[in-house]
């Protein structure tokens, strides 16, 4: 095979988009746009790959260059046509001094392009010996796109932009891509050749078609099997639209390798996220980013996973997790929040209404209910009850707890941080734990109980309350100490409001 060389083209505005964001960054899938494009180039193991970035380049070069460090930044100061941004990466590539080899142009805002595709352009090219090969698709509405005219037997005689076009050629229904292969002895030559005068003023990287034909060179166009891999997305509602046919095929890829998706209309899975077989999908669900979850884990419904791991088995249900690991046969949700940093471990449980952050939660370990636990570390079959805060934050630094192995908590617990909790240990309802709890010890901070008898009556007169308690019988006024519920007496008593 002769040497490749791939120029992708990233420098346009994208004005229509009406961002910020450079347009060749806007994101389908997980991945910007030139991303994708990238990902395609990548599998044709190119000698040389040139970006040529133009505007808002202070974003879009360090993003080349993150994800394919090996390639080389071409600027075009000004957006004057493809064959002018061609001509600023034909340095880069050498052009001039290639005995021979192949130059492939693609565009930064294509991200349905795949490389098999590319791959099976370049055979067509190299085989049939042309200077120049397009990438053609044939559509339904070629409105807007230039027509690849054929002669009577087949071959490419030009490419007609839909404003100089006849009746007869905008019948024709196979249109450019934008997408060109060329032998780079030619197009070293034809880029000095390609003039401006048009309307626009610019250097059109089409007009190497009409060159070769009159240099008698041989020219043909190569049709795509699946259309929407050169569409390009000019505004967000064309990038939503590519968004939902990229999803579709990610999500009907899965299925096929073994996995269920309940409901593909609902599911939305990024295109670096990995799936083991039986893994089941429930409707509502989004699986973002470098995502992995392992066989027969159950997902959804109603679940955001982005840059997690899930274990075989576990079971996450209507949870928003980010930067997560869950363990094999370990259960989270509903409503649960696992913020970066959190570790549950095998068989271990985040329940209902619990957020955690920076959180090691060990195997077997339990967070039922309405809990935050952050920066901490729960050691293996620990317990903690419900309605706990771990109290990590001082105003002006972040601090640890530590939970040893099958401690249990009451409910209603504060650990002030920084805390240890030792294993085997116990703490009492509503306790604030502000230091060491031994191991096998049992902590308790709270008071006696006091009952203020007739305190409705006197002090809610008139109401709802009183009324109920009056009707009730009510008794006699005074205090007095509930010393059946004294939890301050701990010498023989249980940790109070355990939470399983």
């Amino acid at each position: 095979m002769t040497e490749l060389s791939v120029v992708v083209l990233a420098a346009g505005g994208g004005t229509r988009m009406k961002s910020k964001t450079a347009k060749v960054l806007h994101r389908v899938g997980g991945r910007s746009m030139v991303g994708h494009v990238l990902a395609a180039v990548r599998t044709l193991e190119p000698a040389r790959v040139v970006t040529v970035v133009g505007h808002q380049r202070e974003q879009v070069a360090p993003h080349v260059q993150e994800l394919m460090p090996e390639a080389v930044l071409a600027v075009q100061e000004e957006q004057l046509g493809t064959a002018h941004a061609v001509r600023m990466a034909a340095d880069a590539l050498g052009l001039g001094q290639q005995p021979g080899g192949t130059v492939l142009v693609a565009y930064g805002d294509t991200p349905l392009l795949r490389g098999e595709s590319l791959q099976a352009f370049l055979a067509d090219h190299r085989a049939s010996g042309r200077a120049v090969s397009i990438l053609s698709g044939v559509v339904g509405d070629p409105f807007g796109y230039g027509r690849i005219v054929r002669g009577a037997e087949g071959v490419v005689e030009a490419i007609v932009e839909e404003k100089d076009a006849t009746a007869e050629q905008r019948a024709i229904r196979e249109i450019n891509s934008g997408i060109l292969a060329f032998e780079a002895a030619f197009l070293a030559d034809a880029l000095g050749r390609i003039g401006n005068d048009n309307a626009k003023g610019e250097y059109y990287l089409t007009d190497t078609v009409a060159l070769a034909r009159a240099a008698g060179l041989p020219v043909g166009a190569h049709v795509i099997d699946d259309v929407t891999e050169i569409e390009g997305a000019n505004d967000r509602a064309q990038l939503a639209a590519l968004g939902a046919l990229l999803n579709a095929r990610v999500v009907g890829r899965w299925m096929r390798e073994g996995v269920t998706v309940v409901d593909p209309a609902t599911t939305w899975i990024d295109v670096d996220v990995e799936l083991a077989p039986d893994v089941t999908v429930l409707p509502g669900t989004q699986l973002l980013g470098a995502t992995v979850v392992g066989e027969d884990a159950v997902i959804g419904p109603d679940t955001t996973l982005r840059d997690c791991e899930v274990g075989a088995g576990a079971h996450v249900v209507r949870t928003h997790a980010e930067l997560a690991v869950v363990g094999e046969s370990a259960d989270v949700g509903p409503f649960s929040y696992l913020r970066p940093g959190t570790r549950l471990g095998a068989g271990g449980k985040i329940g209902g209404f619990v957020e955690t952050k920076n959180a090691v939660i060990g195997d077997g370990a339990k967070v039922p209910h309405l809990s935050y636990v952050g920066d901490a570390e729960i050691g293996e079959g620990a317990n903690i009850g419900a309605g706990t805060i771990f109290a990590n934050y001082d105003g002006v630094a972040k601090h640890r707890t530590t939970v040893g192995r099958h401690a249990k908590t009451g409910s209603n617990n504060t650990f002030v941080a920084p805390v240890t909790i030792g294993d085997g240990a116990s703490t009492g309802g509503g306790t604030v734990v502000r230091g060491e709890v031994p191991p096998g010890a049992l902590a308790v901070s709270s008071g006696p109980l006091r009952v203020i008898e007739d305190w409705a009556p006197r002090k809610r007169a008139g109401t709802a309350q009183a009324a109920a308690a009056q009707a009730a019988g009510g008794g006699p006024a005074g205090e007095r100490e509930a010393s059946h519920n004294d939890s301050s007496r701990v010498g023989d008593s249980a940790p109070g409001g355990g939470e399983s």
